[in-house]
């Protein structure tokens, strides 16, 4: 049992990532799809998708990685900020900018997921699930 999902699924986006995997693979849940789905929008992956294998009793959620023409790498790192042990939150007029505004941080919001910039546009706070850049 896994006490940190995001966390599972970050390191492996990562650890993907690193070694220029064309996707990473890990078990689905609503959440995970979507930080895929901001992934996607902000432009560090090339898709996502659910698919249900025969051999397992879950959902896999495939991501499927984006790298430039010479292959470097779109997510330079990915970073899980509020955890289980330690909740951060983000009042409205506090949240959080990653390196200067090139990286996106993601909230859970009374919303549903979305990133400081849209958070900042619907005047709302919430926990900083995770930085991307």
């Amino acid at each position: 049992m896994q006490t940190d999902p995001i966390a599972d699924m970050l390191t492996r986006i990562r650890n993907a990532n690193r070694a220029l995997h064309e996707r990473a693979e890990m078990p689905t849940s609503r959440l995970k799809s979507e930080i895929a789905r901001i992934l996607k929008e902000e432009g560090y992956i090339q898709d996502f998708r659910v698919e249900h294998m025969d051999d397992t009793p879950y959902d896999t959620l495939v991501i499927e990685l984006k790298y430039s023409r010479s292959r470097e790498r779109v997510i330079t790192d990915l970073k899980r900020v509020s955890k289980p042990g330690r909740r951060v939150y983000a009042p409205k007029d506090r949240l959080p900018r990653v390196l200067g505004g090139m990286g996106v941080a993601i909230l859970s919001t009374s919303n549903g997921l979305i990133t400081a910039r849209s958070a900042e546009e619907q005047g709302v706070g919430g926990e900083v699930v995770c930085f991307v850049w």
